[in-house]
């Protein structure tokens, strides 16, 4: 209760803390959660968890060795795990309250370092509030000292101090004020903090104790972990060495089997070289086959592609003709289009129009040609489709007809006899065929394999199986006589006589045939489809469990009962009835079965089956049930009692043992059946006791009869393996048909006994391969032997015979006993006494040996072994001996400097290992030495070592082999002279280092002077054997001396090897800012440019202050001015600019160097250039896009397609290139003048500098592809003010994407970029665009760079502009006068180009304008004023089309040409007013030429023009004379008439009379054709002279198509008054063929000269 208490007390203030503290969080918002304590708990337990998981999982690996120790720790950890370990809520808490005490503590150090700092404050506050009281006291007193003093000036300054001292005082004060408030507050919330920790020290106390306690825990737990460690090291430790023994019982296994193999191998290679032989000349003859085969083939090859030559050229005849025949048709179209174009314009109907609606029709048409067509193939397919359903439904009947009739004669004989039927007929097939394929075995020529007997037994099987599907009614009938005789009479009989089915069970064949009928014709009236949710249910309605009845192991007299369950499997109800068994299973079988009635689908019933043997014999058949969906049966089986022997092996292997030892081995024997026999072991017939193979025999081979029984029968098997074993048995006519036969029968009696084929298959063809391996390898070596001859070595245990009961086994021992060394082998046999049951044999391989020491590795190899270096190797020595032996190790004498055995003698336990330590010390002397075990050509060294028994004449031997080779390394040559080298440049020599040695060393040059490098790799490296190296070895002076120094070379064994070298170096007088020029990489026609100096330091002779430029040891340059010159190679592509020049002393000298990208240009034109650019990295041959021909550069031009076409192949298949120039800079001292020239210089060539340049030429990333790939792009003449647009694309052959920048191009300038490209992947192309508008006639151009991350390509822009002009031959008007209504007339002009420029031009009619709509809407021409008036286009024709029309419409009119231009009016009624305005417009923009055409319409070959019109030229706003004179012109004539208004004006005071024209004219027409000649005449002419009217001519004859002017002048008469008109009428009349009057107006009247002149 009390401990309660506590604890409850202690909650209650942790939880008041908590509270606190949480309350300090929501102020602050300082402290953190709980999470991360959580998450580190929560990770030490894991930890934890898994250091058991893995001590229990080393614990459970572990061996027994260390039991002991392995408890005493665990006992250790129990003992630390009992202690008593923190809960997790109090951990959680401890490291809660930890956290918040922690914060606590911290606000209390922050409150008292806040009152500290307030402490401050106030005593500096404090401090400066007395500092200025004193100041104030100070100034009081100067102040009274100056007023006594009178000095007013002072008392001035001195008051102000004062006032700001006051001011500053109290502002001090108040601050002081403040400080103390702040200060006070802070000591409160202080001492609230200290009186809040004061409250939780016990909580502090507890905490320390926790922290104390957790800390022991950690502590403990750590111990627990290294206990835990070392327990799982032991175990681990015990795991290894458990392992290591394995391995090492492993290996040894590995190298006994490894040996045997070898052995094996040798024997088999032997026997493989005879068949490979006989397999060689059989692939020779194939191969032989095949060449005349494959030429035959190629001969037929060829004559097909000849007759594909000549019906290709037959076809390109008859295409040729097609072509030609298309092209007329086209023609002819054409101009059968044409035709009814005129037609239709001669008709005035749409051109357009009617051409279309002709060409739908005929598309039409085409179509329906078509569909026809289409609808034709349909039938003709669907037709084809209905006969091959009915062909395969044809097909499928026959199909079914065949299945049911063999069903029908499978039926009643059983399954039984029907398999028993087709194994017989598989017997007399493979029996004959055997013997054609044994005849060929012993033929000559016979070679083939098992593999190839086994296929063709494996064909003639499958021959077989169709055969048999394909026998006829009547061999089944007489199926039970057999044509076959046996070899040997005796079970071949009884069997075929077993099987024999009586004229009762044919009979009951026939029955039960009409039965079935009969029964079918009657199911299908009572089976019905089962069809859910659309699929219709097939397979067996119903599932048996177990899936077959079967009687195993029965007695004859006992019953035997077995329940089965049917379960429904269909998709819906469905029910089951008994039908019946098998006929032969009626007189055992009974089948107690209640029908369930309906089952739904699921469900099952029980059914009961007795089975009571009367014979001892095996019974299969079935019983049948009928369902809802059809029938169904079920299989029973009944199997008597019988035994199936095997052995678990077939051959037992003793191995090597030692004369004189007895090794015993065990066989299981095994008995799976039910059925128990006696069995009797003993050695094959003819083999007594054993075979023994021995060196001294002469080869030969034993044969051993076969046993009676394993000779007479034979059993055809299911499996492959055996019966390829039995054609093994007959082929081969050797001594290996004993064993093979033996072989086959055990291979039959375990696939009877083995649960699955393919197990008893690999089981039967390990054993084959095994009891073949065997046979065959010793065959040659074994010889018979007598048993007096042969000592028993291999023979039976106690137990050779007894009784084997079932489902039991019996070992049989078998023992070794070795007498005679070399190899043993025995053959035995077990006999049972069940007949049914074959023999069994077995046989035991054995080696005996009589020396009983033996070196598992007899060959030591020491591998590459170099002189003066030791090797050393351990050899194993083994014993078979069981007694200790003594042994004695033998070098010869040669080797004895050479090579030593350690110890050289020693003993060796029984039954145990020995090693002896050898050590190889090859000397030079080795050659002599060793005399014929080594070979100086090859280097090998064969040593034989002798182990010699003491007492024992039997010696062992083992041999060494090693490869001996030198160390020398060989340095060619063995001095190098640098010669002058400068102290500005470094001067490189080649030396090669040659590996005399078959093995890799390593070298490196040591101790290299500091004026000294070699590369590659600073002079280190390794060196395969017989390797060359060359070194570069840089030497670069670092003053003028003599330089006399040696390179050492060290090899990997610390060999050293000399080279001596010889330099002079040389300070020339002037030296170069670099020697090492690096362009950047610049593309193809790409610039780079760099800058260096060349300076002149040469300012003094003192040699004591500086170095100065001299030869080795020389005498000094004189001072002055010293020249230069840069001597650039000729194919160098580099430009230096200046050359040559002067330095003075302490000067310098600029130079430009600049990489042109001239060299990188493509020229064809120039066999090097090409090959230059080949050299670059680009194709090897030049292609050529018209021949497959490699063109002649000199015949390519720079503009040909050509040309462009191989640049830019080249461009793109360019990879790059780096050149590398050295260009010299002499160097000469001294001044020049005019008169000597350059005789005052003096030149040394020590005094050369040279300039290193890197120039790396680089594939451009991005090319023009546009243009064929032209980088200058060429606007031509362009007219100014037009603009024209240029597409260029560009294409990315990088691998990289890339993103595009563009050069600013100039802003007032003609050219402008349009749409940029902004990025471009891999190999896409981009196009952009670039337009060209000048405002001037002058050339314009400006570059383009387009940039990119790595190069730029620069395109070049060009364009002129020009100004275009022309001159036409019609200034404005063009009159086609009159034309008869309904005929057309034509008329030309012509525009000349004289320009520079091509003129794109088109004729534009302001009749088809279509803002003549918009026009029509404004005021009439005839009411604006004569100068506003611009509508030019009058009347047109009633159809709509335009009077007027031109042709052509559009086109180009080259500079300098002209082109001719058809009008052609033709109207389709009477007017006066035909007109239109046409305009000839440049580039679809600038007008250059306004031409108005007129016309007039009329309806008689003859006109009368002239005169001032009486109507307007608006047909719609047309009037008529006025009504008064109308009626007065119509009481004279009957006829209406056509007026003509002449206006006359006479100037007053003028002697001219006043004139005016009018025209007349016949017009030629189709239409009227005039027989006579018109005339014309002038009535009332006396009226018209009195009224001073006077006409010349008055009349007269018109011509056709000839037009005539009549004169008419007016004088006014002296009594006529001045200021009345004179109006004046008469006829002009027109008389012929055509009658036609006019009437004249004359209307006259007197102007003054004033009116005149307006």
């Amino acid at each position: 209760m009390e401990d309660n208490e506590v604890g409850h007390s202690e909650e209650e203030e942790q939880k008041s803390l908590l509270s606190f503290l949480e309350e300090n969080e929501d102020k602050g918002g300082q402290f953190s959660n709980v999470e991360e304590h959580w998450e580190e708990y929560t990770l030490e337990e894991e930890l934890d968890g898994a250091g058991t998981m893995g001590n229990k999982d080393a614990s459970e690996g572990a061996g027994g060795k260390s039991d002991s120790t392995t408890a005493s720790l665990e006992h250790d950890l129990d003992n630390i795990n009992n202690i008593q370990a923190m809960k997790y809520t109090d951990r959680i808490c401890l490291l809660t309250l930890q956290r918040n005490l922690k914060e606590l503590n911290d606000i209390a150090t922050e409150k008292e370092l806040v009152v500290q700092k307030a402490r401050d404050k106030l005593s500096t506050c404090q401090a400066r509030i007395k500092m200025l009281a004193k100041q104030l006291d100070c100034v009081d007193t100067e102040i009274e000292k100056e007023e006594e003093a009178g000095n007013v000036a002072a008392l001035s300054r001195l008051q102000a101090t004062r006032r700001r001292l006051c001011t500053e005082l109290e502002n001090e004060k108040d601050f002081e004020l403040k400080i103390a408030l702040t200060l006070k507050d802070n000591r409160l919330e202080m001492w609230q903090t200290q009186t809040e920790q004061g409250k939780y020290e016990i909580l502090h106390e507890q905490l320390k104790k926790a922290e104390e306690e957790l800390e022991m825990q950690y502590q403990e737990r750590a111990e627990v972990r290294i206990w835990k460690e070392k327990i799982a090291a032991l175990q681990a430790e015990e795991n290894r060495r458990a392992r290591e023994k394995k391995e090492e019982e492993a290996l040894k296994e590995y190298e006994e089997r490894q040996k045997k193999i070898l052995e094996d191998a040798q024997r088999n290679h032997k026997k493989a070289v005879c068949f490979l032989r006989k397999s060689m000349a059989r692939i020779h003859e194939k191969n032989a086959k095949e060449e005349v085969k494959t030429q035959e083939h190629m001969e037929r090859r060829i004559q097909a592609v000849l007759s594909l030559k000549t019906s290709i050229t037959s076809n390109r005849e008859k295409l040729q003709a097609v072509q030609v025949r298309n092209k007329a048709m086209a023609f002819e179209a054409k101009k059968q289009e044409m035709k009814m174009r005129e037609a239709i314009l001669a008709e005035g109907g749409n051109v357009a129009k009617e051409i279309f609606l002709h060409k739908r029709l005929l598309e039409h048409e085409k179509e329906k040609q078509a569909a026809r067509e289409l609808q034709k193939s349909r039938k003709i397919e669907i037709v084809s489709r209905i006969l091959q359903e009915k062909a395969a439904i044809h097909k499928q009947k026959k199909s079914q007809s065949c299945t049911k009739a063999i069903k029908g004669r499978g039926e009643p004989g059983g399954s039984l006899l029907w398999r028993m039927k087709t194994w017989q007929h598989i017997e007399k097939t493979c029996k004959r065929s055997v013997g054609v394929i044994a005849q060929s075995q012993c033929s000559p020529s016979a070679g083939s394999s098992a593999g190839e007997r086994t296929a063709s037994v494996g064909k003639i099987s499958e021959q077989i199986a169709h055969d048999v599907l394909c026998e006829s009614s009547e061999e089944e009938k007489e199926g039970d006589e057999t044509l076959i005789e046996p070899e040997f009479p005796g079970l071949w009989n009884q069997e075929c006589d077993r099987h024999k089915v009586s004229k009762e069970a044919m009979d009951a064949k026939v029955k039960k045939d009409s039965f079935e009928k009969k029964m079918e014709e009657y199911q299908t009236g009572i089976f019905h489809k089962q069809i859910v949710s659309g699929h219709e249910r097939k397979g067996c309605p119903f599932y048996s469990k177990p899936s077959c009845i079967h009687f195993k192991d029965f007695d004859v007299g006992r019953v035997y009962k077995k329940k089965i369950v049917l379960i429904n499997a269909s998709y819906s109800v469905n029910f089951c009835r008994l039908v019946g068994i098998s006929e032969w299973l009626k007189d055992f079988i009974n089948v107690q079965f209640v029908p369930p009635g309906k089952m739904p689908a699921g469900m099952s019933c029980e059914i009961l089956v007795t089975f009571k043997p009367m014979r001892n014999e095996n019974l299969e058949g079935e019983v049948m049930f009928m369902a809802q969906t059809g029938s169904f049966s079920v299989p029973l089986k009944c199997t008597v009692k019988r035994c199936i022997l095997a052995l678990d092996k077939e051959l037992i292997d003793f191995g090597s043992h030692v004369v004189g030892e007895t090794i015993s081995r065990t066989i299981n024997l095994t008995n799976s059946g039910a059925l128990g026999t006696r069995f009797r072991v003993q050695t094959s017939v003819g083999d007594s006791s054993t075979r023994r193979a021995t060196a001294e025999s002469s080869p030969g081979r034993m044969v051993t009869p076969c046993l009676s029984d394993c000779a007479h029968e034979k059993k055809v098997s299911d499996s492959p393996v055996t019966s390829v074993v039995e054609k093994k048995e007959q082929v081969c006519p050797d001594h290996r048909e004993e064993v093979t036969c033996c072989v086959a029968q055990a291979g039959q009696q375990r696939m009877e006994t083995s649960p699955s084929g393919s197990s008893a298959e690999q089981l039967g063809q390990d054993v084959l391969n095994s009891r073949t391996d065997l046979d065959t390898d010793n065959a040659h070596h074994l010889v018979e032997l007598s048993p007096e001859e042969t000592p028993v070595e291999m023979m039976l245990g106690k137990v050779t015979e007894g009784e084997i009961g079932p489902f039991s086994s019996v070992k049989l021992q078998v023992i070794f006993v070795p007498t005679i060394p070399g190899d043993v082998q025995a053959e035995f046999v077990i006999m049972f006494d069940n007949s049914d049951c074959k023999p069994l044999c077995f046989s035991a391989i054995g080696v005996s040996t009589d020396v009983p020491v033996w070196v598992p590795n007899p060959k030591v190899d020491f591998k590459i072994c170099m002189y003066n270096r030791l090797y050393q190797d351990c050899v194993a020595i083994r014993s078979r001996a069981k007694t200790t032996l003594r042994l004695k190790f033998k070098v010869c004498k040669g080797l004895s400097k050479h090579m030593e055995l350690l110890p050289k003698a020693g003993y060796i336990q029984a039954q145990s290992s020995f090693s002896v330590q050898l050590k190889f010390l090859p000397r030079p002397s080795l050659p002599e030495d060793a005399g014929s075990y080594f070979n100086e050509e090859t280097r090998v060294l064969e040593v034989p070592v002798t182990i010699l028994i003491v007492n024992k004449a039997k010696k062992v031997n083992f041999t060494v082999h090693a490869i001996v080779t030198t160390s020398d390394l060989e340095i060619s040559p063995t001095q190098i002279n640098f010669g002058y080298c400068t102290v500005y440049e470094a001067v490189q020599a080649n030396v090669t280092v040659t590996n005399k040695s078959i093995l890799p060393q390593e070298f490196g040059f040591v101790g290299l002077p500091e004026f000294v490098e070699i590369q590659p790799n600073d002079g280190l490296g390794i060196l395969l054997p017989l390797e060359s190296l060359t070194l570069d070895i840089v030497f670069k002076a670092s003053k003028a001396q003599e330089y006399s120094f040696e390179l050492t070379c060290k090899s990997e064994i610390n060999r050293q090897f000399k080279l001596s070298c010889k330099a002079v170096g040389v300070h020339p007088p002037l030296e170069l800012s670099h020697s090492l020029v690096r362009f950047a990489a610049t593309a193809l026609n790409g610039v780079s440019t760099a800058t260096l100096y060349v300076m002149n330091s040469h300012v003094s002779a003192n040699r004591l202050t500086h170095a100065v430029p001299r030869t080795g040891s020389g005498e000094p340059a004189p001072l002055g001015p010293t020249w230069f010159e840069f001597r650039v190679p000729e194919d160098c592509p580099v430009t230096i600019t200046p050359s040559v020049g002067v330095v003075f002393p302490g000067k310098k000298r600029k130079k430009d160097e600049k990489k042109e990208g001239k060299k990188r240009s493509i020229s064809i034109t120039k066999q090097q250039s090409s090959r230059q650019l080949v050299g670059d990295g680009g194709s090897t041959h030049l292609p050529s896009p018209c021949s497959s021909e490699q063109p002649n550069p000199k015949e390519l031009k720079p503009d040909s397609d050509a040309y462009m076409a191989a640049q830019a192949s080249l461009l793109r298949n360019f990879r790059g290139r780096f050149d590398r120039y050295i260009v010299p800079c002499f160097v000469a001292s001294g001044s020049m003048d005019g008169k000597k020239g350059s005789e005052n210089l003096s030149c040394s060539p020590y005094n050369t500098l040279y300039v290193e340049l890197h120039c790396p030429a680089v594939a451009p990333s991005l090319v023009v592809t546009s243009d064929n790939g032209e980088n200058t792009v060429s606007f031509g003449d362009v007219a100014v003010g037009h603009r024209m647009l240029k597409r260029i694309t560009v294409q990315n052959i990088s691998s990289e994407k890339m993103e595009l920048g563009f050069s600013v191009l100039n802003p007032n300038g003609p050219f402008l970029l349009v749409r940029p490209v902004g990025m471009i992947e891999p190999g896409e192309n981009e196009t952009f665009s670039i337009s060209f508008c000048p405002n001037e006639s002058k050339w314009f151009f400006e570059k383009l760079d387009i940039q990119t991350a790595k190069t730029n390509l620069t395109l070049r822009i060009t364009g002129r502009g020009v100004t275009p002009s022309t001159v036409c031959s019609v200034e404005e008007v063009l009159d086609l006068g009159y034309v008869v209504v309904r005929e057309k007339v034509t008329s030309t002009f012509k525009i000349q180009n004289t320009s520079t420029l091509t003129l794109r031009y088109s004729i534009q009619l302001d009749s088809l304008s279509s803002t003549r709509d918009k026009d029509w809407q404004r005021l009439p021409s005839f009411i604006t004023s004569p100068l506003q008036r611009r509508e030019f286009v009058g009347t047109q024709n009633y159809s709509g089309l335009s009077a007027f029309s031109i042709f052509p419409t559009e086109g180009e009119i080259v500079a300098g040409k002209s082109q001719d231009f058809t009008v052609t009016f033709s109207p389709d009624h009477e007017s006066l007013y035909y007109s239109d305005h046409l305009r000839v417009v440049l580039f679809g923009k600038d007008t250059a030429h306004t031409i108005l055409l007129r016309g007039a319409g009329t309806a008689r070959p003859v006109y009368v023009a002239g005169g001032a019109p009486l109507d307007v030229p608006v047909e719609s706003l047309a009037g008529t004379f006025p009504r008064p004179l109308l009626e007065a012109l119509e009481g004279e004539l009957q006829e209406p008439v056509k007026s003509v208004l002449l206006i006359l004006e006479y100037v007053e005071g003028s002697a001219a009379p006043a004139v005016t024209e009018l025209e007349v004219g016949a017009i030629h027409s189709a239409r009227f054709p005039l027989k006579k000649d018109p005339e014309f005449s002038v009535g009332s002419l006396a009226l018209l002279q009195q009224k001073g009217f006077t006409l010349r001519p008055a009349k007269g004859t018109l011509e056709r198509g000839q037009a005539k002017r009549i004169g008419v002048s007016w004088v006014p008469p002296p009594d006529s008054d001045a200021k009345d008109p004179v109006l004046v009428t008469a006829l002009l009349t027109f008389k012929g063929d055509i009658k036609e009057s006019y009437r004249i107006l004359f209307m006259a009247r007197v102007v003054s000269a004033c009116a005149a002149t307006e």
